[in-house]
């Protein structure tokens, strides 16, 4: 693996996310699609499909022997050493709701290991992408990125706490855990999804915790949380991508909240 392979996927990367999250704009705020709900009764929309068609076709374009692995349409087998791993709206329950914290997620792994990450919000227009080496870097509108930084705080008493949704914790038999971590910490919301890893990203908060997630919901953001600074693991703090779970944080706090979820990592009495 060159660096030459790396900063080609990069840019793509950075671009498309930009492009298929704006694909989303066309209905956002509207009542232009129907809502339908996956197996799992999560939501699935025409947006969705719309965005993730147009990764997968400029992903063919420029890197046909890369792998795929996308929310809305399965794998694509590939022989590069290269999986790309999409989620086109990442928030979807937030899309439908009018609600801007949702964004288009463009990872890159290699042996398993997240290399790659850009992640665009389209309803505030705004963005982060990382790579291996190259730091975290997030931009607004036009301007030119700078880079990001995780938060110096090191005490979890001065920390703010960001997940989801608070059910998840229930639903995997956490929900004490979540109360314990709640009495911690400065304040808790549900500033979640792929918008509470930027915010950890670029300092605004501390800790983002996520009792259940997919792959394609965590391999962007973990190049994006290490390389400004921050952890990113699964709940056993094993840094991985597919461990069903997710912890990212500014690193200073990681081990104390480690502390919290050890118990449960990779533990689920219902799903």
């Amino acid at each position: 693996m060159s660096d030459s392979d790396v900063l080609g996927r990069l840019e793509l990367a950075k671009r498309i996310a930009v492009e298929a999250g704006k694909i989303t704009l066309k209905y956002f705020q509207t009542d232009d699609f129907e809502v339908q709900r996956k197996g799992d009764g999560s939501p699935l929309t025409i947006a969705d499909q719309e965005s993730e068609r147009h990764l997968r076709a400029e992903i063919a374009k420029q890197f046909p022997s890369d792998a795929i692995v996308g929310e809305e349409f399965g794998t694509t087998d590939g022989d590069s050493g290269f999986q790309w791993i999409l989620d086109p709206i990442d928030g979807t329950k937030s899309f439908i709701s009018g609600v801007p914290l949702y964004g288009t997620m463009v990872g890159v792994s290699v042996d398993e290991r997240a290399i790659i990450g850009s992640c665009y919000f389209p309803g505030l227009d705004e963005g982060i992408f990382a790579s291996r080496g190259g730091g975290a870097w997030a931009f607004k509108r036009d301007e030119k990125p700078t880079q990001a930084n995780v938060s110096t705080k090191c005490n979890l008493s001065d920390c703010v706490l960001v997940t989801s949704e608070v059910e998840t914790f229930n639903e995997r038999g956490a929900d004490e855990t979540y109360k314990r971590l709640v009495e911690r910490v400065y304040f808790a919301r549900t500033w979640g999804d792929v918008y509470g890893y930027l915010l950890v990203a670029t300092g605004r908060v501390e800790i983002m915790i996520d009792p259940i997630l997919n792959i394609w919901d965590a391999a962007a953001v973990q190049p994006i949380i290490e390389e400004a600074g921050g952890k990113f693991t699964d709940w056993s703090g094993k840094e991985r991508i597919d461990a069903g779970e997710a912890i990212g944080s500014n690193g200073l706090v990681h081990p104390a909240i480690l502390d919290f979820t050890r118990e449960l990592a990779g533990k689920f009495e219902a799903v």
